[in-house]
């Protein structure tokens, strides 16, 4: 994620926190309540998560509230001591809600803990009290987390799928010139000199080198950022109710397991020593397939075509010595990766339900 986008949703979660809690804590003065500022803490808590997490914790702070209260009245009437009877009551609930799976809610409860051991008030008005604080800052936060500019994120996550695209292709020609390019090597190194071959293979191994360093940092960098876009495409998801916002973690789930074929691919071509002429043939189909790296494209035909690719290969006459020999495999092992990777975007594509293809494939966007 850029700094700009990061700063806009740092800045939106610090306005959001900032009006939620003060107007919690204006509601529960309005309304006379007591510890009216932990209103304002109980928004604050709630705010911090995404709205599918706000929904799903204003529910379990409600239903723990009434266990909170009654772990609260049966440890501190029993237990003198303040700090003995806080710690028994913060183990009862953190033991309570770490089994329930409802972590998130230890530390409101904890605030209404100190509240009641604090005043030693259990009276019905007593519990009204902190249960108005729980209802405003749970209300306040819910509200808030309506508020999300789910279109502008939508948008940024398309622009995302694009660059992802343009980054692939440019990786899968890379790796189609860097076979090309030592196709060519070979012939030139045959038609010259002793000496003159050395000097040659010597300068082309420090080209390769620094090509092999452009080429891993290329596919690390796209890694490292697909990661962030996914991080993005679980947020969008949390943060919409849409009937289907997972579409987005699909896809960048898909890009990134292609990232790694891509990753392996570069590796497998290193090894190669001996480059065999069938490489220019892979070189010619990983360029074609370059072009249908695209979010709107089924692969049945660039499947149907490396099909026929492994057919021709399957007819070349055998290789005569080790280093073809080990060259050859090496390219058949490209050309499986090759249809691994064409399979990730086949699953991915099957995966769609009807509603899903009319929104993201039938349509402009």
């Amino acid at each position: 994620m850029d700094n700009g986008k990061q700063f806009k949703k740092i800045m939106l979660l610090a306005v959001k926190i900032a009006v939620g809690s003060s107007t919690a804590i204006c509601i529960a003065q309005e309304l006379h309540l007591e510890y009216a500022i932990s209103a304002g803490t109980i928004t604050l808590l709630t705010l911090l998560a995404t709205k599918w997490e706000t929904v799903k914790l204003s529910v379990f702070r409600l239903v723990t509230f009434a266990v909170s209260v009654l772990t609260a009245w049966i440890v501190f009437a029993r237990i003198d001591s303040l700090w003995f009877a806080y710690g028994i009551f913060i183990f009862i609930v953190v033991l309570l809600s770490e089994m329930m799976g409802w972590r998130t809610t230890i530390s409101v409860n904890s605030v209404i803990g100190a509240h009641l051991l604090i005043s030693h008030d259990f009276s019905a008005d007593s519990i009204r009290n902190e249960f108005f604080l729980v209802i405003i800052g749970v209300s306040i936060a819910f509200l808030l987390n309506l508020f999300h500019d789910n279109h502008h994120r939508e948008n940024a996550m398309i622009a995302d799928m694009r660059q992802t695209e343009e980054q692939l292709q440019m990786i899968m020609r890379g790796l189609a010139d860097e076979l090309y390019r030592e196709i060519s090597e070979e012939k030139s190194i045959e038609e010259k000199s002793i000496e003159e071959k050395s000097l040659k293979e010597a300068l082309d191994g420090i080209n390769r080198t620094e090509k092999a360093l452009d080429g891993r940092n290329n596919i690390n960098r796209l890694e490292e950022v697909l990661r962030g876009f996914l991080k993005d495409a679980y947020e969008f998801q949390d943060n919409t109710f849409y009937s289907h916002p997972g579409y987005y973690i699909d896809y960048f789930e898909m890009r990134q397991g292609q990232c790694r074929i891509l990753h392996e691919l570069f590796e497998e071509i290193k090894k190669i020593r001996s480059m065999p002429k069938q490489a220019g043939d892979i070189a010619d189909y990983m360029r074609y397939l370059a072009d249908y790296v695209v979010e709107k494209n089924e692969p049945s035909r660039q499947m149907d075509a490396l099909a026929e690719l492994f057919k021709r290969m399957e007819k070349e006459e055998l290789p005569k010595t080790r280093s073809e020999f080990e060259a050859r495999a090496v390219l058949y092992h490209v050309l499986m990766q090759l249809d691994e990777f064409l399979d990730y975007k086949f699953r991915f594509v099957k995966g769609l339900d009807d509603r899903q293809r009319k929104k993201y494939w039938n349509s402009g966007a």
